[in-house]
């Protein structure tokens, strides 16, 4: 079976950056067990995707409604954080995505036509959502997979209403509590 695990925005500034928030932490060390798994497997893929803005993040659409700079190419905050970064292998795929979803990993997914797909990372409420629901759309017969141990953002009622969105889209939310 073609596996996919896509490690979305696991980025400094949405650790312990200018949109950090307490646990998101606590993630590291799953989501790098996780990495290491995939890479033992035969037909897994890895790709990690990275928030990326520019300097004039302020002006666009996104930074008018969250006017708080984070994620711009090249700074400490753009990097992926901790033991995740460390996972990450030769083979890995990494895509920079200039907002929430990306084109360039469903383009991905259709052409490898991936039987399982399973995302983690941050936000939950977001860029995880929004790339599962993408996804989903992209490889409607694939098993779609959100694992809630590996996934979070800073408000806990709206990570538990975003589980609660993907799942009755038919994705697999895994591990939640």
């Amino acid at each position: 079976m073609k596996k996919l695990l896509v490690v979305v925005d696991y980025q400094k500034d949405f650790i312990d950056g200018s949109l950090g928030f307490p646990g998101a932490e606590l993630l590291d060390a799953r989501i790098a067990k996780k990495v290491a798994a995939y890479h033992k497997e035969k037909d897994a893929t890895v790709i990690y995707t990275q928030d990326t803005h520019k300097k004039n993040y302020l002006k666009t659409q996104e930074g008018k409604k969250l006017p708080i700079p984070h994620c711009l190419r090249d700074t400490e905050g753009w990097e992926v954080y901790g033991l995740t970064a460390e996972a990450c292998g030769a083979r890995d795929l990494v895509i920079e995505k200039p907002t929430f979803g990306s084109m360039e990993l469903m383009e991905i997914a259709e052409e490898e036509q991936f039987e399982q797909v399973e995302l983690v990372g941050l936000v939950s409420n977001i860029c995880v959502l929004t790339n599962a629901v993408l996804l989903k759309t992209a490889l409607p017969e694939a098993e779609i997979i959100v694992d809630a141990a590996c996934t979070a953002c800073a408000d806990p009622a709206m990570n538990e209403k975003a589980l609660d969105v993907m799942e009755g889209l038919q994705i697999t939310v895994l591990n939640r509590d």
